[in-house]
């Protein structure tokens, strides 16, 4: 497949959708942009660093905010399954 990202053609294969693929091309094409307009540098290999930090830290960002929530999740998941193992001991004892 052939995707284009600032401006530069590259050839690719992958296992992945192709439409996926395009998506994180014009992804990865907007966040170059957006660098260019807010930097001096013409230099597309530093655009593309800055735009891999960029998208780095979104991921990050994204990551921490994430953690935290499956952390009290696994929590409340394993207070809820200590709670069923109780009541399932209950039911048997009765039973």
């Amino acid at each position: 497949m052939k995707i284009e990202i600032y401006d530069q053609s590259y050839n690719l294969s992958a296992e992945q959708d192709e439409e996926y693929v395009k998506e994180l091309a014009a992804f990865v094409d907007g966040k170059m942009r957006a660098v260019s307009e807010q930097t001096a540098t013409v230099d597309s290999v530093r655009l593309a660093v800055l735009a891999a930090l960029n998208i780095a830290d979104e991921y990050h960002l994204l990551k921490r905010r994430l953690e935290p929530s499956s952390l009290d999740a696994r929590q409340r998941a394993s207070k809820l399954a200590s709670a069923l193992d109780e009541v399932l001991k209950d039911t048997r004892r009765t039973g």
